[in-house]
């Protein structure tokens, strides 16, 4: 088991829903964390102070990890807070859905910027860092989508599959060093986009579900603490927490 403290993460995304929750989860393990956000200024820094008067050690950075420059400048914010890296956990992701005959190249372009280049560009940066630590751990939260597909969700789907792509080939190249690189397939997770899903969709959906229940974001949170902390044998795979959904 690897033991977490004073280990430096950086999550993406890691302001609301399931990167709020990997934050914390993080955080009380030990972990320094640099909660990356876009827009969500208001809910970072609530975040912050959460962790900080629950003992752990955390700090907000703006930036938009679709865009190279930003994603590096977090990276270096990362390094000059706190002097190295350990874990990067690529979780930044937004939806556009539309069937794919309504589907503008904005919807496309947007969704693969910020769901799958951002891997890249936050990636390529930290690698650098996390090589240099002891038990470096990158881990890309991906989708069921990514594996299944879903009507309406050509962009994201594509998105997320390529992560899972992404993952396999960059845990090979890295194998022989102390660096793992997985990813992370959640189902249906009760966040802000399954609170918008019309009542009567939602039960069709849990229906589906063979444990008949949406998963929790702190679920998604212990696949990714367990990762970090027993996962030094565990390269280039899929952890897929949905219930049951897809197998």
């Amino acid at each position: 088991m690897n033991n977490l403290q004073g280990k430096v993460a950086i999550v993406t995304g890691g302001a609301v829903g399931i990167g709020a929750a990997i934050s914390k989860e993080l955080a009380q393990n030990g972990v320094k964390v640099i909660l990356n956000y876009n827009r969500s200024s208001a809910e970072a820094e609530k975040l912050v102070s959460f962790i900080r008067e629950t003992g752990g050690e955390a700090i907000a950075v703006q930036s938009d990890v679709s865009k190279s420059e930003e994603a590096a400048k977090l990276v270096n914010i990362a390094i000059e807070s706190f002097g190295q890296l350990d874990i990067l956990v690529n979780n930044a992701g937004i939806t556009r859905d539309r069937s794919f005959k309504k589907l503008s190249e904005e919807d496309w372009r947007s969704v693969i910027d910020v769901n799958l280049n951002s891997v890249y560009n936050t990636s390529s940066p930290a690698l650098t860092h996390i090589l240099n630590s002891d038990t470096g751990r990158i881990i890309n939260i991906s989708s069921i989508i990514g594996q299944t597909g879903a009507f309406g969700q050509a962009n994201y789907s594509a998105a997320k599959a390529g992560m899972i792509g992404f993952t396999k080939s960059l845990a090979l190249e890295l194998a022989k060093t102390n660096v793992t690189v997985n990813a992370i397939c959640p189902g249906f997770i009760e966040t802000s986009m399954i609170s918008e899903i019309p009542d009567n969709v939602k039960e069709q959906i849990q229906a589906k579900i063979p444990q008949k229940r949406f998963g929790q974001a702190e679920e998604i949170a212990k696949g990714v603490l367990y990762l970090c902390k027993d996962g030094a044998y565990i390269t280039g795979q899929q952890l897929n927490i949905n219930g049951g959904l897809h197998m």
